[in-house]
Formats: C-alpha cells, structure tokens, sequence
C-alpha cells in the first residue's frame, strides 16, 4: 500500500530545523508522503529570525487547492500562518477540500523570540481556523494567549486544555515542555476528556523547531489512522527521540 498523504501549511525556516523543512522530515519518517504549501519564507537559524517575506495569500490558497485536487489527503497540519490574509485565504480553501483531519499548532513566537504571527492575526487564527480544526497543540505561552488566563502549574495546563476545547469545539493538547520538572506532561482534552501523556525531559536541549515535530507526528498519526491519543504519544515520542539524538 503507498504510503498515506499528508499536508503541511506552513513557513519556510532557511536554517533548516523548523517550519515546512521539519515537518517534511517528520512526515518521511513516520511513513507518510508530505506535500506542502508555504505561507512565508523566513532567513533564520535556531538563534535568531533575520527576515520575514509573507507569501501572496491567493498564491498561498493555490498551492492548498492545487495539492487537495490532486492527493486523498489523510491529515493537513499548520504552522506558521502570519497574517490575517493568510489565514482567511487558508481557511476558505481548507472548507472547500472536504473533511480531512486538520492540526493546528498555533505559533505565535520563535524559540529566538521572533514574532511569527501578527497582533491583527490572533482573532483570524481563533474565529476561521479553530473551528476547523481536529486538535489544537498550543506550548504553554501560547495556551495562556489562547485560554485567556496564567499556566503556571499542571492543574492550570488541565484548565487551559478544557478552556480552549470547549470554546472551540474541538481537541486541545497542551504541551508542557515550558514548564519546570525532570519530566514532561502533555495535557490533551478531547469531549471533556482529560488525559495525561509523560515522558522523560531530555536535558540541555536544542528546542529550535520542536512545536513544529509535534504537530506534523501527531498529524501522520491521524493519517495512520492513530486514535488521538495514541497520536499525541506518537508526537511527544517522536520529540523526544529527536532531542536525544542531536549532536552538537
């Protein structure tokens, strides 16, 4: 059987480990066929984003149509979406392809610090693209954006995830590589249901482009045909095992 197709929505990283570079990585190795439309294209390394080109929202809408016309996609996932022109473009074309199982990791802000969505760009990401969507993987930064209140321990990271999946009708996955601990504890809420994903924390890190890993192994799951759970430990695994395996 060929291998299942997955879309990536998403910005270009120059430097490699994140955005449309990490996903298609991510998808080849979980034995899915990536396709991809790219929303920017940034000059950056793990350190710093040195610029941001947003690509034309029509151009960005074709390249979605274009893919969806041409594979039986089984999972689509976001990234960076930037502007409120993308978004809506990204959101009327992903209503006319049907009912594929969409994740959304909702980046707001690089490891570096870099702004990747504009202020305008947060209401467009929560009114067109949310309700859309399948699940939502905020880290905690940006489930305090999202659930409108402070993540500061594990009780509130169960908070926010049932905050966010009932404003919007839809799973939430809060990640909790922000917080501090030997371990790390994935918060997912799905119909009311809170369950909890741990794991070992791999110490002194790179995380440069980890959201990104998640979001597109939790999506090749979904394409595998993964319940939402079994995804969500299929991503943090996969997070992990990358983390471990860097060299300097």
């Amino acid at each position: 059987m060929p291998p299942p197709v997955v879309m990536t929505i998403a910005g270009s990283d120059s430097g490699g480990g994140a955005g449309i570079q990490a996903d298609l990585k991510t998808f080849a190795a979980h034995d899915t066929f990536g396709t991809c439309a790219i929303t920017c294209v940034t000059a950056q390394t793990p350190n710093v984003v040195a610029g941001i080109a947003p690509i034309d929202p029509e151009m960005v809408a074709l390249q979605i149509r274009t893919v969806c016309s041409a594979f039986a996609l089984r999972a689509i996932k976001t990234g960076m979406l930037f502007s409120a022109a993308i978004i809506n473009a990204t959101a009327d074309v992903l209503l006319s392809c049907g009912s594929i199982p969409l994740v959304i990791d909702p980046v707001m802000v690089a490891t570096s610090g870099a702004r990747l969505l504009e202020d305008d760009a947060v209401h467009a990401l929560t009114t067109r693209m949310m309700p859309l969507a399948r699940v939502v993987t905020p880290n905690v930064p940006e489930a305090e954006v999202l659930a409108g209140r402070p993540v500061v321990d594990h009780e509130a990271m169960r908070e926010a995830a049932r905050r966010i999946a009932g404003q919007y009708g839809i799973a939430c996955v809060v990640k909790g590589g922000h917080m501090q601990g030997e371990g790390i504890m994935d918060v997912l809420c799905d119909h009311d249901d809170i369950i909890e994903i741990s794991g070992s924390r791999v110490p002194d890190a790179q995380t440069h482009g980890t959201g990104c890993m998640y979001s597109a192994a939790l999506a090749a799951g979904l394409a595998h045909g993964d319940s939402l759970p079994d995804a969500v430990e299929r991503a943090q695994s996969h997070v992990r095992g990358a983390l471990a395996g860097q060299r300097p």
